[in-house]
């Protein structure tokens, strides 16, 4: 449905203000940390230590030792979930958005189908169940079991099929903050004790995408969830939603009495990891990322950890040892660089201490090139 010229109109800052106020990010929220993973939908977590950053950035008071020891307790798992990716999320999420994300897994592997020429899809999920349910397994062990099974099948696109029919969690220690451990795998009911239940709807789904990342569109929401066709969610929704227009005409969606709030209000420095979801959870990420920094927050394949300054994307940092580095792309407003340390010594002496706890550094901020 196109958009009513009489719809009220958010600008970039508003848009901005209000996406930062859901993301917990204007100012720490006094939230517990499995509330806060409840509440985002889950952490992109593609690699081990970006979650407890997103979290840091996030909360009052957070602790890394909080979210392990929700991993340990099986509270939050690892999974692929969202866009194909690994996320971690509450148990619940990780037994129902699965299931309502299936069919975008499945077409994935449809994309492998040359690789998979005489495989029995089926039979592939139930031996690969079998395999992963009696102990975990690295995806090496799953791929050479299922070669024994179909030894002309291509091994990456046996690997893929695999990952994608099975909801599939990294079991711990991987993932808990200052442990290590080698990737192994299990079904997620297998690692709850419980069976998946049916897929949340998607409804539900669309108002709990508003809620952490609105006002939104629905081709926004359909890149976040890796999804199309959820224009008649939006629509069955519509009588219950605030609708807005952004400066290009987008017609946006949101709770009615969500914050958004006014486009002067300040937003402090934000040190945020690599995969963020605040950078990966639109069409149009203009509200965080202004054109002429558009791309610089990856070199070729490599994701860099990003800094907000006045709520948009400014600079790139690296914390080695005691000293993080912070490389601006641009000069930043008066008394920003003062804050933006302030923030990063804070981060250093909260986040910066050896894995083993052996100790704190002192911290040390400068600023100059990351990369190169």
């Amino acid at each position: 449905m196109a958009s009513r010229t009489t719809d009220p109109v958010l600008d970039t800052r508003a848009l901005n203000r209000a996406t930062l106020a859901r993301q917990l990010l204007l100012s720490r929220a006094e939230m517990s940390a499995g509330d806060a993973v409840g509440h985002l939908l889950g952490l992109q977590a593609q690699n081990v230590k970006p979650p407890y950053f997103q979290l840091y950035a996030r909360l009052a008071g957070f602790e890394p030792g909080e979210l392990a020891g929700l991993m340990e307790s099986r509270e939050v798992v690892r999974m692929v979930t969202l866009r194909s990716t690994i996320h971690t999320h509450t148990a619940h999420d990780a037994l129902t958005l699965r299931p309502l994300v299936q069919p975008a897994r499945d077409r994935e592997v449809a994309y492998f189908r040359q690789g998979l020429v005489g495989v029995d899809l089926d039979r592939l999920a139930d031996r690969a169940r079998a395999l992963v349910d009696s102990a975990p397994r690295t995806m090496a062990e799953i791929r050479e079991d299922l070669l024994r099974e179909w030894p002309d099948a291509d091994p990456q696109s046996l690997s893929v099929a695999a990952r994608c029919r099975l909801p599939l969690v990294q079991v711990t220690p991987r993932g808990v903050w200052g442990r290590s451990g080698q990737v192994r795998l299990t079904t997620v009911e297998n690692w709850l004790g419980e069976p998946a239940g049916a897929a949340q709807p998607v409804d539900d789904v669309v108002l709990r995408y508003l809620g952490a990342f609105g006002p939104a569109s629905v081709k926004d929401m359909q890149t976040w969830a890796g999804l199309t066709r959820l224009r008649e969610a939006f629509e069955r929704l519509r009588p219950g939603l605030a609708v807005f227009r952004d400066e290009n005409g987008v017609e946006l969606f949101d709770l009615p009495d969500a914050p958004r709030p006014d486009a002067g209000t300040p937003a402090p420095p934000r040190f945020l990891p690599e995969f963020d979801n605040l950078l990966l959870s639109h069409a149009d990420r203009t509200r965080v990322v202004a054109p002429e920094v558009k791309g610089r927050s990856w070199t070729g394949n490599q994701a860099h950890c990003t800094l907000l300054v006045d709520g948009f994307l400014a600079g790139l940092w690296k914390l080695e040892g005691g000293t993080l580095t912070v490389e601006l792309f641009d000069r930043v407003p008066k008394g920003a660089e003062e804050e933006i340390v302030a923030e990063g010594e804070q981060l250093i002496a909260d986040m910066g201490a050896l894995p083993d706890g052996t100790g704190r550094p002192a911290p040390s901020v400068r600023f100059g090139p990351i990369r190169g």
